[in-house]
């Protein structure tokens, strides 16, 4: 790609609630492209996560997305897990205080943070710094100096510090702090390019700017990203909703979760989620508009694209046979898996053996649920106990083969 395609490949996805503020990040990107093209280096870009939770949905890869594209395209990333910021935790899309986690809570969830990030990341080609090596070691001084830099007044004006100042709830002074500390990663780092949701704009297009300026260095350049919406297409992903797509699911629960979601949705998908250029994606839309692309089969590349990410083009093959037959010819795949019974045993014991519920307790919640069927009959006691062979289904994409 030339810089001006570059440029428009990497702003696809990008919100910033103001169409100035958007080609002001635009041609500040063109603007260093040309100056690393001429120094012979690449962009210096990261984003930070902070590791609150172990385990992570679709929405949480959207940065991760935006980073491998800067990977394809040559520049060097860094993925940086704020094992300090989490001490804290980010203030910015929450109307109340964010519960302090301990070190080792932190420690844990960063554990697996990695290994996650690189089934969307090249691994050889990412840095992973952790914020304590330069937040941990900062003076009272230096820090005094950095927040000189704001007013009250600016923390107070953010929508939700100001919700709960108006509602009289409790704004903690060390709740500010976090800002200062993510615009500190950005100096630290010397980064071109600083990515992050909608609800970072602050910490990013105010914090870490400003910082950057008033301790010499280029102020970075923001690639602020929509947010996905969850299966609903409407509310922002959420676990705590249940219209979440887990990252660590299987492929053809992914693939099945993705075909949920309402067509209206598709474009905030194709762009924020999947490896496709703007031109790809724009003749897709099109195709669905003028009706020469049935909605159904946009979705499927769609759902194709999401998978294969995640689980290789092999595998969103099948995903996608598995759900051709399953839900568009009612039948029950062939391709599933096994299991020996080897006598008989109790429905939530099996459950939990054949790795379809994690507990007892989650076993019985699917049967009162209607969740579970076996031979296509709707399981209504949790206390059946399976003597024969036949077909056990979870949900609407597991299926388990009961063998003798």
């Amino acid at each position: 790609m030339n810089i001006k395609e570059q440029v428009e490949y990497l702003m696809q996805g990008t919100e910033y609630g103001d169409d100035q503020l958007k080609q002001k990040m635009a041609e500040e990107l063109e603007a260093r492209l040309l100056v690393c093209q001429k120094e012979g280096r690449p962009l210096r870009v990261y984003c930070g996560f902070d590791p609150r939770k172990a385990d992570l949905h679709l929405g949480h890869t959207v940065p991760m997305r935006k980073l491998r594209q800067f990977q394809e395209l040559g520049h060097e990333v860094t993925f940086v897990i704020g094992n300090y910021t989490s001490l804290i935790g980010d203030p910015s899309d929450k109307d109340v205080l964010r519960p302090q986690l301990s070190r080792d809570e932190v420690a844990e969830n960063a554990r697996t943070y990695a290994e996650q990030a690189f089934r969307i990341l090249n691994e050889g080609k990412t840095n992973i710094r952790y914020n304590a090596e330069w937040l941990a070691g900062l003076s009272f001084a230096e820090l005094i100096k950095i927040a000189s830099n704001f007013t009250i007044q600016q923390f107070l004006t953010r929508e939700n510090f100001k919700l709960r100042w108006e509602k009289g709830d409790a704004i903690f002074l060390h709740e500010t702090f976090y800002s200062l500390m993510q615009g500190y990663d950005a100096f630290a780092l010397k980064t071109d390019v600083q990515v992050g949701g909608t609800d970072q704009l602050f910490n990013i297009m105010t914090a870490a700017r400003k910082i950057m300026n008033s301790l010499g260095e280029q102020p970075n350049i923001a690639i602020i990203l929509g947010i996905l919406p969850g299966t609903d297409g409407v509310v922002k992903m959420s676990k705590s909703l249940g219209n979440h797509i887990p990252i660590n699911t299987d492929a053809n629960d992914m693939f099945g979760k993705v075909m949920s979601i309402p067509d209206f949705a598709m474009g905030q998908y194709f762009r924020l989620v999947t490896p496709l250029t703007p031109p790809e994606i724009a003749a897709i839309e099109s195709g669905v508009k003028d009706g020469s692309v049935h909605p159904r089969d946009a979705k499927m590349r769609l759902a194709k694209e999401i998978v294969a990410a995640f689980y290789g083009k092999e595998d969103a093959e099948k995903a996608q046979q598995v759900f051709i037959e399953t839900f568009q010819k009612g039948s029950i795949p062939d391709d599933i898996p096994s299991y020996n019974l080897a006598g008989q045993k109790p429905i939530l014991e099996l459950l939990i053996d054949a790795g379809l519920a994690k507990s007892k307790s989650e076993a019985r919640r699917l049967i009162e649920q209607k969740g579970v069927r076996l031979d296509n009959q709707v399981v209504d006691d949790a206390a059946l106990v399976v003597s024969k062979p036949g077909v056990l289904q979870v949900g609407k994409r597991h299926f388990l083969r009961i063998e003798d």
